[in-house]
């Protein structure tokens, strides 16, 4: 049997569906869930051919849920380069340590006035203080050790997390910034700046970890959820443009190049062009450096990504560049297939690569939780899973998806 049929053969099931969004897009995440499927060893691969068409399905599951919930958006990127440049020291890995670094903590005056606690645009008199602060914590000037702060934003912070407003309360603040005791608060509180630029990589490593518990736990339903989601924001770990701020090219005038480089590059090659034999899942002894490693190589990629793109729509006939076409009974204007092949020619393979290593990566981190949770034997009599039920609506944290 040739390698194009059996490709087909393994992807037949998923019907005109494919179709539906060009929003890796919903094709690709599709397919890069159901290949990762064939990169698991025997001990998981009878499982999950038995549930193949949940997870490749239910790929999509996480964009379908971008505007129902708050804090979903920020799980699919991160705009990397709005911290500094490569290779990005600025970021701190640990998730803590990141909010810490970033999170401004404020307090509002009497007068109305909002002062800064922890960041450089510090106003106060020194009779503010009862004792000289200097050290460590440069930005704040505060002569606390480091775990000291730590333990503190652990316990008064960051458990706010998911909540609208992170309220802190005057008297403790007064006491732990060492204020003065009659220092005017009549309020206090601390803004996240830092997940609107996208949280990837800390996600894919609190996925693991969730995964990973659910091998534990031997339960396979929350295995098969939480495996179609992984696998997700695994794919769009490989997408270059979900690392950057100028993430649809809206900042250099290329708008469009997100949904050109994610999925109308895959739906017009992947099945008849692209080789999906990547190999065997491997064990990552250390799953949060690894998903970094993912974000930063996808982020090597960006400047080719546009540069590529500004070059050929100099020099390719403009006449060719834009097609319409019917979608669903929509006619939509798309990138032809004559420039989308001149663009992937120039790419070298980029493309084809990334989703490769997205495959591969799927298998890899189920496999990784698998054998970290003891390698537990999957044989479950596993009823239908419910549908998830996904409510629209609602004031979503962070960008819109392009």
């Amino acid at each position: 049997m040739s390698r194009f049929i059996l490709i087909i053969l393994l992807l037949f099931p998923l019907g005109a569906q494919t179709a539906m969004a060009p929003a890796w897009g919903f094709f690709g995440h599709r397919r890069i869930n159901r290949l990762a499927v064939f990169t698991l060893p025997p001990e998981m691969i009878r499982f999950y051919k038995q549930h193949i068409e949940y997870v490749t399905e239910h790929a999509v599951d996480p964009d379908k849920r971008r505007y129902a919930t708050k804090h979903e958006a920020v799980r699919h990127y991160i705009d990397i380069d709005h911290w500094g440049a490569y290779p990005f020291n600025e970021v701190p890995r640990n998730w803590t340590d990141a909010l810490m670094r970033y999170t401004e903590i404020s307090v509002v005056r009497e007068s109305g006035d909002t002062v800064l606690l922890n960041g450089n645009d510090i106003h106060f008199e020194e009779d503010d203080f009862w004792w000289y602060r200097s050290g460590p914590l440069k930005e704040a000037g505060l002569s606390l050790p480091d775990s000291t702060y730590r333990r503190f934003f652990q316990d008064n912070i960051l458990p706010q997390y998911y909540e609208d407003a992170w309220t802190l309360d005057c008297d403790l603040l007064i006491d732990f910034f060492g204020l003065s005791p009659n220092f005017d608060c009549s309020s206090a509180h601390a803004i996240d700046p830092f997940s609107e630029y996208g949280i990837l990589p800390y996600h894919l490593l609190q996925m693991q970890r969730r995964l990973t518990r659910a091998f534990m736990d031997g339960d396979a339903e929350k295995i098969l959820r939480l495996s179609a989601d992984f696998g997700h924001y695994i794919g769009d770990g490989h997408v270059p443009l979900h690392t950057t701020e100028n993430y649809n090219g809206q900042l250099t005038g290329q708008d469009g190049i997100h949904g050109f480089w994610e999925s109308r590059i895959p739906e017009l090659f992947a099945d008849e062009q692209y080789d999906f034999f990547v190999g065997k899942a491997e064990y990552k002894e250390d799953p949060g450096q690894w998903f970094w490693d993912i974000v930063l190589e996808s982020h090597q990629l960006v400047d080719s990504v546009l540069l590529i793109d500004r070059e050929l729509r100099e020099t390719f006939p403009e006449d060719q560049q834009f097609c319409y076409e019917d979608r669903l009974g929509v006619n939509i204007r798309t990138q032809c297939p004559e420039y989308a092949a001149a663009y992937q020619a120039r790419l070298q393979g980029t493309i084809e690569a990334r989703m490769r290593a997205s495959i591969r990566a799927v298998g890899s981190a189920w496999y990784t939780a698998w054998v970290d949770a003891g390698s537990p034997p999957l044989q479950f009599d596993l009823a239908d899973i419910p549908e998830e039920e996904i409510e629209r609506g609602g004031e979503a944290k962070g960008r819109k998806h392009e």
